[in-house]
């Protein structure tokens, strides 16, 4: 605890780390502000059919990645899921499109023109989207709107307002990534989940006291300590690595000599962080984009698709995740790369040869370690539906694995090595253990 007050002290003599901290503080501060801000022309009192809706199946999920804003019928409504989605389908297209592919191979200049056209689907996907959610509030809170406006007439002004909105959060995270500390997105994400946690905690604890077979305080805490076996556990795999040796080949020159020194590639046994749980619970949603938010005339497996804890649901998604993260490895590490510029630096395996060999090995490895991760993942990402088999109630189940721990997790890391590196910066010692912090790479939800 010493250590730990002496590290808060030595932040906040650090004037740029203080201010990052600030900034950062104060954008999501303006962020969960405005996902109170209601819609003009809507009244507050009349959403409970729209706030019932979202107590349950995917639209719980959706409104957790808003923070509310979903619920609350708010400007700040469609949240950042829209530009995910456009992501996605831009880093798809960077492998499947040579045109994309040229475009990403020109460094700097090439990821601007990626991000406008990001920006510009982004925008198309708001203009669909947002008629869909303004005419699932019609359907369900009819009567939301003040005396004297008709839904024809608010429809065109509210799809400015949801679109912009959403622009505007994406604008915030952008800033926060500039000025702040860690990956702004990433963090508007985890500050949409966090809210939610104190009345989730709330509702499950009551629920045990309450209930015929609630368990009382014996099962709360049961569930608190797996809770928190499942959070070390996502730890671990967000920082565990296979160490490959790189041998480097002495060189001489005049009196003096080169390398011969051994060094490791580190490569993470879950290289592509929380991007493919992300992937994939953006794909989850597209059902409700299908259906426009109803599902009275939806086939079985539709509906199945829009409920969270069914089985077709959670297989789908498990096997979404595992091929996003072999595909999201695939274009993040290049072995053929790596192993030119090992050749380039006089540097191999033991027991490899250079050049085409060792990018085979490289390949194998990876493969190798990808797949229990993979594993891993999709069985915390479903771990949610199996909490709510055993009673758990659906705000707090949340919290047992999925997307939400996975992100709260990698964020948090990311943030942390942030701030470390900050304060090794100017000698002092930070938050992480050992005082110094491994270059993990970010982990983030963009």
């Amino acid at each position: 605890m010493k250590k730990f007050i002496e590290t808060l002290k030595n932040i906040w003599k650090v004037e740029d780390l203080r201010k990052r901290i600030l900034i950062t503080v104060l954008f999501t501060a303006i962020y969960r502000f405005g996902s109170f801000v209601v819609l003009p022309g809507i009244d507050p009192t009349m959403l409970q059919d729209l706030q019932q809706q979202t107590e349950g199946g995917l639209m719980s999920l959706l409104d957790m990645f808003s923070g509310g804003a979903f619920s609350n019928a708010s400007i700040f409504a469609l949240g950042i899921m829209p530009y995910i989605s456009a992501s996605i389908v831009m880093q798809l297209l960077a492998v499947a499109v040579p045109y994309f592919q040229k475009m990403q191979r020109e460094g700097e200049s090439g990821r601007k023109k990626i991000n406008w056209y990001t920006r510009i689907l982004t925008v198309a996907i708001l203009l669909f989207q947002a008629p869909s959610y303004l005419i699932n509030l019609k359907m369900q809170s009819g009567g939301a709107l003040a005396s004297g406006i008709s839904w024809s007439i608010f429809m065109v002004p509210a799809t400015i307002i949801l679109a912009a909105g959403s622009m505007f959060i994406l604008w915030l995270g952008e800033r926060i990534t500039d000025k702040g500390v860690g990956n702004g997105i990433s963090i508007i994400i985890m500050i949409g989940i966090i809210a939610r946690l104190p009345q989730a905690f709330v509702q499950e604890l009551t629920s045990r006291f309450t209930a015929i077979s609630g368990g009382g305080l014996v099962m709360f805490i049961i569930e608190l300590l797996i809770l928190f076996a499942v959070v070390c556990a996502a730890i671990l795999l967000t920082q565990a690595v296979r160490k490959v040796p790189v041998q480097y080949a002495r060189r001489v020159q005049g009196n003096k000599t080169y390398g011969g020194a051994r060094q490791y590639i580190p490569l993470k046994l879950f290289a592509a962080n929380v991007m493919p749980i992300i992937f994939a619970q953006a794909l989850m949603f597209i059902p409700l984009a299908i259906v426009q938010y109803s599902s009275d005339s939806t086939s079985y497996v539709m509906r199945s698709l829009m409920d969270h804890t069914s089985l077709l649901y959670n297989i789908v998604f498990a096997l979404l995740i595992i091929a996003f993260t072999y595909f999201y490895t695939a274009i993040t590490l290049n072995p053929t790369q790596m192993a030119e510029d090992m050749k380039r630096n006089n540097g191999f395996i033991p027991g490899v040869k250079p050049g085409k060999p060792t990018a085979e090995y490289i390949d194998t490895v990876m493969s190798r370690i990808t797949l229990p991760g993979s594993l891993f993942i999709a069985f915390i990402a479903i771990m949610p539906a199996l909490a709510g088999m055993l009673n758990v109630q659906q705000g707090f189940a949340q919290f047992f694995g999925g997307t939400s721990l996975l992100i709260l997790v990698g964020v948090v890391i990311d943030t942390l090595q942030q701030i470390q590196s900050h304060l090794m910066m100017r000698h002092y010692d930070g938050l992480l253990k050992a005082g110094h912090t491994r270059s993990n790479g970010a982990v983030s939800a963009y």
